[in-house]
């Protein structure tokens, strides 16, 4: 039988990030081996996320990442069961690793599938579910392209947010990051008018009529009143119509021009926790 050494231990612990006595115990177990001892806590991994299929992962981490000419982003987020997990700095430096690979594909799905450090993302999940005891999987992804995007990371890695401008303009990279942070802070539901859906409008305006037929308002006048009020909604519900939270004298697409006149917000993603 082969003797276990610390320094084999520490190996295995090193390659997996798996505890000392379950990277121990594997060792043993396979008899010195390391692929073997992999294999060993991958499948230990598989039997925790399969007895903790059914928990909620609704904490963990929200990463931004964008590419390296500022042109790409990637937002992800590596849910786990507890706060406390969240906020373990191993934890958020393999979430970090992840949203930096999601730049390199435009699914969850491909992701998921992609070699990280000779074995899948996927596995990689699985295997750390078992070394934390807790379910770890990917919850949001989101890819954003622009011809200049920033991202802004909310304190606490609860929210996370990416911008693109229609140009690469001096102070573009502030600009960006600002509205970013707009959009973290506000959670509008679009870009603008035109990205608001058929549905809500509706829904919106008949509330709005509503409300105006409980304060008496005669019946011919709801619509035109209604309409005001939808103006309204999109002022403080999309994301370029939103006074800007820097300078509410200002819009967030005036505070873009103010920056350089011909600039615009093309696009933004937002994702968070819960």
């Amino acid at each position: 039988m082969s003797t276990i050494t610390a320094s084999d231990v520490n190996k295995l612990r090193t390659m997996t990030g798996a505890g000392m006595m379950d990277c121990k115990k594997a060792l043993v177990e396979a008899e010195g081996d390391f692929d073997k001892a992999i294999e060993i806590l991958r499948k230990k991994g598989q039997k925790v996320a399969a007895n903790r299929s059914d928990r909620e992962s609704t904490e963990g981490a929200v990463i931004a990442a964008v590419n390296a000419d500022s042109t790409s982003g990637a937002i992800i987020s590596l849910n786990c069961e507890t706060d406390f997990v969240g906020k373990n700095e191993g934890f958020v430096k393999l979430a970090q690793e992840l949203a930096t690979l999601a730049l390199n594909f435009e699914t969850k799905e491909d992701l998921l599938a992609a070699d990280f450090h000779g074995i899948t993302v996927a596995e990689k999940l699985i295997e750390q579910t078992g070394v934390i005891g807790e379910k770890i999987e990917i919850g949001s992804f989101e890819r954003l392209h622009g011809a200049f995007v920033n991202s802004y990371i909310h304190a606490g890695n609860k929210i996370a947010t990416l911008v693109a401008l229609s140009a690469n303009v001096a102070g573009a990279d502030e600009a960006a990051r600002n509205v970013a942070m707009q959009a973290a802070a506000m959670n509008p539901i679009a870009l603008n008018e035109d990205g608001v859906d058929a549905d809500t409008i509706a829904k919106e305006i008949e509330i709005a009529k509503d409300q105006l037929r409980a304060e008496g308002k005669p019946e011919a006048m709801l619509d035109n009143i209604a309409k005001g009020k939808l103006n309204r909604f999109f002022k403080d519900n999309t994301l370029v119509n939103q006074d800007y939270i820097k300078d509410s004298s200002m819009s967030v697409s005036a505070y873009v021009k103010s920056v350089d006149a011909g600039l615009t917000v093309t696009g933004f993603k937002r994702a968070a926790l819960g």
